[in-house]
């Protein structure tokens, strides 16, 4: 384990060699400067040392080092693998809701700034079958952190707040166990999961329908694992403190600044957040859990809806390739790479991600949070991750900046099956030996692709009827 540690360190210690202050006001320019763990920003006598002050020359106004880690983009993108085939994953997604494996299905594989495949397979609802198109909407589930942390971003780029602001300046009646806790916790900790709180606190709460905001006064009275910035520990209901911070630093309210900044600049037209919105959607996938009889949809639940920065977002695949576009550094009139740089850079390791599944236990040799974003040492090479996961609701969103490719994928149950579809692609477009990551018994000229293609060469994308992402 300790090797694969080692392996992650090298691999992302030239993106780690700077961090980014922030965002000058009214500007995009960062600075990059060392980075260090808090850890490491101590003195030898155990006591904390000063932090590092760089002057913001435009404004004259002192910035603090904080600990946010820079990843420039690659020098050059890579080609994609030989066998790199769209076809060859569009039929695998077919396979995946035959004989309803899984009742409904999107893919949206983007590479290049070209949208290679963005589809539906499959029904949102096994009591009134329509067929999935690239316009059905599906729940994001923790997806939605990502754009959490754009939206955040962007208004760090405005000059309306910092990656170092402390909450408390926007929610002063905020308060933790540790008294000092809330005066210290910053935005960027916020974003990356170093709150302080257990891991996935107060989950059973939301589940249980309580209100965000009566939650968030328990913090009060919660057990702390550590320090602000000190650990890292998954949360939702902590993570969704930024809605407050986003409306106190805005004006607008989190769903409004999402749909604002967001979705309608970047032409996400199906998009929406919160329960309401996507029970207004013109067709939108039903979750569904096993029943005694096989697959039985249900209705959407409200509860995660309550933190909307954590789970709130609701797209199509249509959306979702425009997402993965702008998110690719492909849109920078709304997103420009050095905000994307600071996004996607790890802030903090996260080592439970290295178990799990089979290709975790394979592929990863380490992996960390950023800003909304896993980033993982998947084989070598840079991924940015997340998935999610909510009632009946699937969902995993992964970049491949070395090869300039991202992908999609979207379900309604709550089956894991298609998860293996994500490393099925990046094994490909980075040309590592074909492994069976689907367990699912898929036509010999499908699993093994060697064979598809006997005297044929393959093709690099699809025919203009789906690259265009309309509906089927």
């Amino acid at each position: 384990m300790e090797s694969r540690h080692r392996g992650f360190r090298s691999l992302m210690r030239p993106t780690l060699l700077a961090t980014l202050l922030t965002l000058t006001l009214g500007s995009a320019a960062q600075t990059p400067v060392q980075w260090q763990s808090p850890s490491a920003a101590r003195t030898t006598a155990g006591t904390p040392a000063p932090p590092r002050t760089f002057v913001n020359t435009a404004q004259r106004a002192p910035v603090v080092d904080h600990g946010l880690a820079y990843a420039p983009p690659p020098a050059q993108v890579q080609p994609l693998g030989v066998g790199f085939d769209v076809r060859r994953f569009e039929l695998m997604a077919q396979a995946l809701v035959a004989n309803q494996r899984i009742p409904g299905l999107a893919v949206a594989i983007v590479q290049n700034g070209q949208i290679l495949s963005a589809r539906g397979y499959g029904i949102t609802d096994v009591r009134a079958a329509e067929p999935v198109d690239a316009h059905t909407v599906f729940r994001l589930a923790s997806l939605s952190k990502s754009f959490a942390g754009t939206l955040t971003g962007m208004l760090v780029s405005e000059g309306a707040l910092r990656w170092d602001s402390k909450v408390a300046d926007f929610m002063p009646n905020l308060r933790f166990a540790d008294p000092a806790a809330a005066q210290q916790l910053t935005v960027a900790e916020v974003l990356s999961h170093r709150v302080g709180l257990t891991h996935n606190a107060f989950d059973r709460d939301i589940e249980g329908y309580a209100d965000y905001r009566d939650v968030v006064q328990r913090f009060a009275n919660a057990p702390m694992k550590c320090r602000p910035g000190e650990c890292y520990a998954y949360q939702n209901v902590a993570f969704s403190l930024i809605g407050d911070v986003v409306y106190a630093s805005s004006g607008q309210f989190y769903n409004e600044a999402v749909a604002s900044r967001i979705f309608k600049p970047l032409g996400m037209n199906d998009a929406s957040v919160g329960l309401e919105g996507i029970q207004a959607s013109a067709r939108w996938a039903r979750p569904h859990v096993r029943g005694r009889g096989g697959w039985a949809s249900l209705a959407p639940k409200p509860t995660y809806y309550r933190v909307s920065p954590a789970a709130g977002v609701n797209a199509s695949i249509s959306d979702m390739a425009q997402w993965l576009l702008a998110q690719t550094g492909h849109r920078p009139d709304v997103l420009p790479q050095p905000l994307l740089a600071t996004l996607h850079a790890p802030v903090v390791t996260t080592p439970g991600e290295l178990r799990g599944s089979a290709w975790r236990r394979e592929r990863l040799n380490g992996a960390g949070y950023g800003l909304g974003w896993r980033v993982y040492d998947y084989a070598g090479h840079r991924v940015v991750f997340h998935g999610g996961a909510v009632q009946g609701y699937r969902g995993a969103v992964a970049l491949l900046p070395g090869r300039d490719l991202g992908i999609a994928i979207l379900w309604n149950s709550e089956s894991s099956l298609p998860s293996g579809l994500v490393p099925t692609i990046l094994d490909s477009a980075i040309g590592l030996p074909y492994q069976a990551w689907l367990d699912l018994d898929l036509p010999e000229q499908i699993d093994r692709p060697e064979t598809m293609y006997a005297g044929q060469t393959p093709a690099s994308g699809i025919d203009g009827s789906t690259a265009t992402a309309a509906p089927e």
